[in-house]
């Protein structure tokens, strides 16, 4: 047995997230998966009210990772088809939008107290799962 061998310690992390029309209806959707085994841990669909696309974008992925972290994942593997977030998180963009740099903030402290992380834009295709899930937030939200 390896060092990331049990505990979940590493995690990849597909999210994404919908707004119909911007803003409209939106939904935050994330599927969890072990880095070794590739079985789903969480599948997270959250309805999000009235928001921007990029809001329901920026919330998907911290829903996963205050997921991830409640896991006990110490290494996350960040995928995401929002080119755009995947940037602002690594840095090369900044976050102006006053409503995003609250949840820019919280979800970069958590990635700052794992012990590894890294982040990737992934085209839509091999997002399937994540952006259903953001869908099923808006079409059925929970009572």
């Amino acid at each position: 047995m390896g060092a990331n061998s049990g505990g979940g310690s590493r995690l990849v992390i597909y999210t994404d997230g919908a707004a119909r029309g911007n803003p409209g209806p939106a939904g935050a959707g994330a599927i969890l998966r072990d880095a070794s085994s590739g079985e789903v841990v969480a599948e997270i669909a959250r309805s999000l009210g009235i928001r921007t696309n990029n809001y329901a974008e920026w919330t998907a992925v911290e829903l996963a990772l205050a997921e991830a972290m409640r896991l006990g994942a110490r290494q996350v593997d960040l995928r995401m088809d929002s080119e755009l977030v995947a940037r602002q998180i690594s840095g090369r963009y900044r976050v102006k939008h006053p409503d995003l740099k609250p949840i820019h903030a919280r979800v970069m402290g958590m990635l700052a107290r794992l012990d590894g992380y890294t982040v990737g834009h992934v085209p839509r295709e091999l997002n399937k799962e994540a952006d259903h899930l953001s869908n099923v937030a808006i079409d059925d939200p929970p009572d």
